[in-house]
């Protein structure tokens, strides 16, 4: 189910064949984490950071002063480091090179050992997928997945990147415009979406309720705030029904909104909104727009070549 606006891009995705989704027999709940109502999961020299996740995918969001240092010894697979703010760049170490990574940009870094130094004082997000275990036992919502999701597709990895592993990292500046969706960056394991930001209240007579078939949706809020509206499509077997759900979020959360619940987004604060979409493994519909992924040619898409 979709109801997108003509004004919006997603109105001209295909819609996905009826037969796809299996018959829904059971749902998962929402799971909603307040990093600025919560301790820290981890603290350091420099840091604090918060972590939640959702079947596929971790959310470490870190408060960091200049100087500050967060490494992964062992990374199984690729991982994905934001820093939304100019005045907050990093150097990374990792794979045997060393890349100074600019304020306002995404960067996606390969498995294995890695080291972040900040050079600037702010919000650090990193986006992992849920292989790492030490980070997903951690997890303030860890809990919620002691058993899979209900109709939640297992992850499986995208082909390797063009060119091998290695730092790559981009503008966040970088392709935005008319007849986009956001600004959309992929890497193995990942999809995430930094989404234009909102000034003010949403219009709630264009709003876009639409549903996954099966992968959740984290949604990121890193400035205002959102209230999440989703609602559980009725099934013949009345026992798994749920009541609607319109929760606020403000900066920092992670909602993550489980398939196939129908669900839209709202900013509802005065000034900035801003939210991160994020998807694991990528998205083939997002995909398969031309030029909608940003840095599609570094990651192909399965069944293409490197």
């Amino acid at each position: 189910m979709s109801n997108y606006p003509s004004s919006d891009p997603r109105s001209q995705l295909s819609a996905q064949p009826a037969a796809k989704a299996p018959a829904v027999k059971a749902y998962a709940g929402a799971d909603y984490a307040r990093f600025y109502a919560q301790e820290p999961q981890q603290a350091g020299d420099g840091f604090k950071t918060w972590l939640a996740r959702g079947q596929n995918f971790i959310v470490a969001y870190s408060d960091v002063e200049a100087g500050a240092v967060l490494e992964r010894a062992s990374q199984p697979d690729e991982y994905c480091l934001i820093l939304p703010e100019k005045t907050l760049g990093a150097t990374v170490s990792a794979g045997g090179a060393t890349v100074d990574v600019p304020g306002g940009s995404i960067a996606f870094i390969p498995p294995g050992a890695s080291r972040i130094t900040t050079t600037g004082t702010g919000r650090l997000i990193r986006i992992f997928s849920s292989a790492a275990p030490d980070l997903a036992a951690a997890c303030s919502n860890a809990a919620s997945y002691a058993q899979p999701h209900a109709n939640v597709a297992l992850l499986k990895p995208w082909p390797e990147p063009t060119g091998g592993w290695k730092i790559r990292s981009y503008s966040l500046d970088a392709g935005g415009g008319e007849g986009r969706f956001g600004r959309i960056f992929r890497c193995t394991t990942l999809m995430v979406n930094i989404l234009d930001p909102r000034m003010g209240l949403r219009d709630i007579t264009a709003l876009s309720p639409h549903h996954h078939d099966d992968f959740e949706q984290g949604s990121l809020v890193i400035d205002g705030g959102y209230i999440h509206d989703i609602r559980w499509p009725w099934t013949p077997d009345m026992r798994i029904w749920r009541e609607d759900e319109h929760e606020l979020m403000a900066a920092p959360s992670l909602t993550v909104i489980p398939p196939p619940s129908i669900h839209t987004s709202r900013s509802v604060l005065p000034g900035l909104n801003q939210m991160i979409d994020i998807f694991s493994p990528p998205r083939l519909d997002f995909s398969q727009k031309p030029g909608w992924v940003i840095n599609a040619a570094d990651y192909p898409m399965p069944g293409e070549t490197a």
